[in-house]
């Protein structure tokens, strides 16, 4: 009866749970899914990380690569992020080229990236106009079970923490770049994990941590971005209702308790590798 009822009615189904302040899979409106973390998930990056966020799973992997500085910032390397979301994921991503929601996930980590000091990029250069690092940060979605945007930016947190880059040198007599893989050293990183709020058609009720059915039948997503000192570092909310301050705010507080959860995860599994070792 209550299949029948879900598949018949999905948005009555759900308002029927949240009426009693709790989720159909069992959830408090504020209670995110278990969140489990690997690294070292890909042998042949120079760095990487697989996030679990309930079934939402997401892996990263970073690869180091020497080029030429941009013209516009000649003391600076940079950082390209991609999202991938491959029909393998879910049955609403269709193969070809990147969608509008991949393009857009992409846009938005890539913003987080410059908006909040995520990566110090003057630390990337290694000889001003002529040589830097550019870290590709490919972002590949396996299962999507809604709050993407929360499991990408802990994923990429946790492979940036886990990447190592060679020493480089510019040999001064034939002027080009001399590479020891024997000599790495760690990035050094902001942590920045992520919040996801949905708001409820009529009761104007904010959950965290939607699923993908919970996120299809929401009116408003809101996307919140805090550092490790609580300071606001981005805001995405693509339409919707409309959110008062004082909901905004109950987000933004919600995030920053989020963010010490995953910090502590994010450095208690690096510190077991470091012991493993």
């Amino acid at each position: 009866m209550a299949a029948g009822f879900k598949t018949a009615e999905p948005l009555e189904y759900h308002r029927s749970f949240l009426k009693e302040n709790c989720r159909s899979d069992g959830r408090e409106l504020g209670e995110f899914r278990p969140t489990t973390l690997n690294i070292s998930s890909i042998s042949t990056a120079d760095g990487s990380a697989l996030v679990k966020i309930g079934n939402t799973t997401v892996i990263c992997g970073i690869k180091a690569e020497l080029t030429m500085p941009p013209s516009d910032a000649p003391n600076k390397g940079y950082m390209v992020p991609n999202v991938d979301l491959p029909p393998l994921c879910s049955s609403k991503f269709r193969p070809g080229p990147p969608g509008e929601q991949a393009q857009a996930a992409s846009q938005f980590i890539a913003d987080v990236i410059e908006s909040s000091d995520l990566i110090n990029m003057e630390e990337l250069c290694i000889e001003k106009s002529k040589l830097c690092w550019v870290l590709y940060c490919d972002i590949m979605c396996l299962d999507y079970d809604g709050n993407l945007l929360d499991a990408c930016i802990i994923v990429l947190l946790a492979a940036l923490k886990n990447a190592q880059l060679s020493e480089v040198t510019i040999n001064k007599e034939t002027d080009l770049a001399e590479v020891d893989i024997q000599k790495k050293k760690p990035l050094k990183i902001n942590r920045l994990p992520v919040e996801f709020c949905r708001n409820d058609k009529n009761d104007s009720i904010i959950i965290v941590d939607p699923t993908a059915e919970e996120e299809s039948l929401s009116t408003a997503l809101l996307t919140v971005v805090t550092d490790e000192e609580d300071r606001l570092c981005a805001v995405h909310k693509p339409g919707g209702t409309s959110l008062s301050g004082e909901k905004l705010q109950h987000c933004i507080n919600r995030a920053i308790t989020r963010n010490k959860e995953i910090s502590k995860l994010v450095g208690k599994v690096i510190e077991s590798t470091k012991t493993a070792k």
